[in-house]
């Protein structure tokens, strides 16, 4: 039996905060509400660090560069976005890096609940989305990707990636689709 996840990553407040798709979080909505009628678990991942970042080189032009309190437990931006903040129950993964797996106990989540189905979703497509999926598909999860449940700020990036380079290690649909299956 196949035991499924649905990942909600980098919903937070100053990430969400620079989507131009008024629609995004509204579709995203319908996923994780989708997911949780179903009783598909919602993991929700986040990119945190301590005071000062000490997990972030300054040779890392991702993370190097952010101001020294971004994404700190004390950054308003840090938290995950009211729309589809988690329930009691549900957990939230910190991450490091880009990578839902980088630098968290992702992993070990997953294999001590049994999961081999990831839904990826989140923010950036050409970020944390394909660095995740390359991950779990080179660890061997059975991968599905909600094409409307991903944004990136480039669309012709997230068109390639959707259309051309995602489907060669997982299936990818949309939201209302993969919803409706889960019925």
């Amino acid at each position: 039996m196949t035991t499924t996840a649905l990942l909600v990553m980098d919903l937070q407040k100053g990430i969400v905060g620079r989507v131009q798709d008024p629609g995004y979080v509204p579709r995203l909505v319908r996923a994780v509400e989708g997911a949780r009628e179903a009783g598909v678990p919602v993991l929700h991942v986040v990119v945190g660090f301590r005071p000062g970042h000490p997990e972030a080189s300054d040779r890392n032009k991702t993370f190097g560069a952010l101001p020294p309190d971004a994404f700190t437990e004390d950054d308003p931006g840090a938290a995950i976005h009211d729309d589809v903040a988690p329930r009691p129950g549900e957990l939230v993964i910190t991450k490091r890096r880009i990578s839902a797996f980088a630098g968290s106990d992702l992993e070990l989540v997953l294999r001590s609940g049994g999961f081999d189905h990831l839904v990826l979703t989140g923010v950036a497509t050409s970020g944390v989305v394909l660095s995740t999926l390359r991950q779990a598909a080179d660890l061997d999860y059975r991968l599905t990707v909600l094409a409307d449940g991903c944004y990136d700020p480039d669309a012709e990036v997230h068109r390639v990636l959707t259309e051309k380079v995602f489907p060669r290690q997982a299936g990818v649909t949309t939201i209302d689709d993969w919803t409706k299956s889960l019925a």
